[in-house]
């Protein structure tokens, strides 16, 4: 069997380095780590933390861009600050009245170009005018946060009271993480209820430590992506 990793890839996490023991497997035209030594469902469950970078998403901005979403067969959140999931698991995040992103789904079966919905939503016409494409994929990483304590967690990180009351499934906050600008989208993978944090590409590294320090307290520590689909 060939071993493969990150930098077999020119698609690859500006925070790779930071992951050791790790078994990689290709996805999304990059290395994820799809295994990990001392991986575990208990640390999903209390407080994991993984590197999503490469998995695909896209963007678009402007007037039309909610109806060339929904041309595509997508549900689009009418409200900005809000995401939704759709049939297969993508994330659809409207981010203001003209900003929609998609995230890809995290389904073993839906990370393959034939099936991925990024790909398809990005081969198609877009409207003549007040439509154009945002390139989130190179401008920003994708974290994970997992488990029962992520209000907690981000307490320690974040200003925002992200309390389940205040910050329901669905909710987004674009805000200072770490004194770093980041969006952060509450919802769920597998029953298991999740943060994903995007923030800009260039501070990877230094966000990708500071959230490593904050699950510490709560008994976290990194995940796969394997974990997280073998939940329950």
């Amino acid at each position: 069997m060939n071993v493969i990793g990150p930098e077999d890839f020119d698609k690859r996490s500006l925070a790779y380095r930071q992951i050791s023991n790790a078994q990689y497997m290709e996805k999304s035209q990059g290395a994820i780590a799809y295994s990990l030594k001392n991986d575990s469902q208990k640390h999903v469950l209390a407080a994991g933390l993984l590197d999503l970078s490469i998995i695909n998403r896209t963007g678009f901005r402007g007037i039309n861009a909610a109806s060339h979403f929904k041309k595509t067969g997508f549900l689009v959140p009418e409200n900005p600050n809000k995401a939704i999931s759709g049939v297969n698991g993508e994330l659809i995040l409207r981010l203001s009245q003209k900003e929609i992103w998609l995230l890809s789904s995290l389904s073993s079966d839906c990370l393959t170009s034939d099936n991925d919905a990024v790909n398809k939503i990005n081969q198609l016409t877009l409207p003549q005018s007040d439509c154009y494409p945002l390139f989130c994929q190179d401008s920003h990483a994708w974290f994970m946060v997992t488990g029962n304590n992520l209000a907690h967690i981000f307490a320690k990180i974040c200003g925002v009271d992200f309390s389940e009351d205040a910050f329901p499934l669905g909710s987004i906050a674009q805000t200072s993480v770490a004194r770093i600008n980041g969006i952060v989208v509450s919802h769920m993978v597998n029953s298991v209820p999740v943060f994903s944090v995007l923030s800009d590409s260039a501070s990877a590294e230094y966000l990708w430590c500071v959230l490593l320090d904050a699950i510490q307290e709560f008994e976290g520590s990194v995940v796969s992506l394997n974990a997280l689909n073998c939940v329950g």
